[in-house]
C-alpha cells in the first residue's frame, strides 16, 4: 500500500466515511469494510467485507441494536506492539469495542462473531499470517470476557462476510484464494472487487 493510499484510508476511518450502496439481493445499504478499517452502526444495515489471512470481528450489543466490525492485517506492528491504526488487531479490537460503548452498548452483553484467517501468506517461519490473526482474535476476546457466539477461521479458502447488524445474522461465502489473491494484496483492486463478487451460490449462515 502506497503511503499516499494508506493516508486517504486513514483519514476516511477517522472521518467516518465508508463506501455505501443499496443491495437488492440482501434488501438493505451495504456498507463495505476495507482492510484498516472499521465501521460502527445502529442502523438496518450490513457490513460486507472480504478476507484472506486477515480477520473480521463482527460484535453487537443486542439489546442496544448497535454492532460493528472490524477488518485488520496483522496481530501487531514489527515490534510486538498493538501500534496505532486499525490494520494492527489490538487496535482494532479496542476502537471497535470502545465505539460501541460509546454507542450505548455494555460490555457485559457483547458478542462477536469472527472470520478469516485464511492459510493465504506464510512467514519466513512457516508460521501463516492467518494462523496468528485467527489465534489473537480468539485470546483477545476470551481475556475480555466477550462471548463468541460462531466462528469460522483458518482453512486455506478466502471468505466474502456479509454482517447484518439488527439481527446479528451472518453470511459467508467461501471462495478459491486462486481466484482472489491479486484482489487480496491490492487494496485498490480490492475496493473494486468486493461488490462485484456476488454471494449467490453457497452461502453458510450464522445466526
Amino acid at each position: 500500500m502506497t503511503a499516499a493510499l494508506r493516508h486517504a484510508w486513514d483519514a476516511r476511518v477517522r472521518q467516518g466515511i465508508a463506501p455505501r450502496y443499496f443491495d437488492r439481493q440482501l434488501g438493505c445499504e451495504v456498507i463495505k469494510v476495507l482492510p484498516g478499517e472499521y465501521e460502527v452502526s445502529a442502523a438496518d444495515v450490513t457490513l460486507l467485507t472480504l478476507l484472506g489471512s486477515c480477520v473480521a470481528a463482527c460484535i453487537r450489543d443486542p439489546l442496544a441494536g448497535v454492532g460493528g466490525m472490524n477488518h485488520f492485517m496483522l496481530p501487531d506492528d514489527e515490534r510486538g506492539t498493538g501500534g496505532t491504526n486499525a490494520r494492527y488487531g489490538a487496535y482494532a479490537m479496542e476502537v471497535l469495542i470502545n465505539e460501541l460503548l460509546k454507542r450505548g452498548g455494555q460490555r457485559h452483553r457483547l458478542e462477536a462473531k469472527v472470520f478469516g484467517g485464511g492459510n493465504v501468506i506464510r512467514s519466513m517461519t512457516g508460521i501463516t499470517v492467518g494462523n496468528r490473526n485467527a489465534e489473537f482474535v480468539l485470546d483477545y476476546l476470551a481475556r475480555e470476557g466477550i462471548v463468541v457466539a460462531a466462528h469460522d477461521l483458518g482453512g486455506e479458502d478466502a471468505r466474502k462476510v456479509a454482517y447484518h447488524v439488527k439481527s446479528g445474522r451472518v453470511r459467508v461465502r467461501h471462495l478459491p484464494v486462486a481466484a482472489t489473491v491479486a484482489d487480496l494484496t491490492a487494496e485498490q483492486a480490492y475496493g473494486r472487487d468486493l461488490r462485484r463478487a456476488s454471494l449467490a451460490g453457497e452461502v453458510e449462515i450464522f445466526e
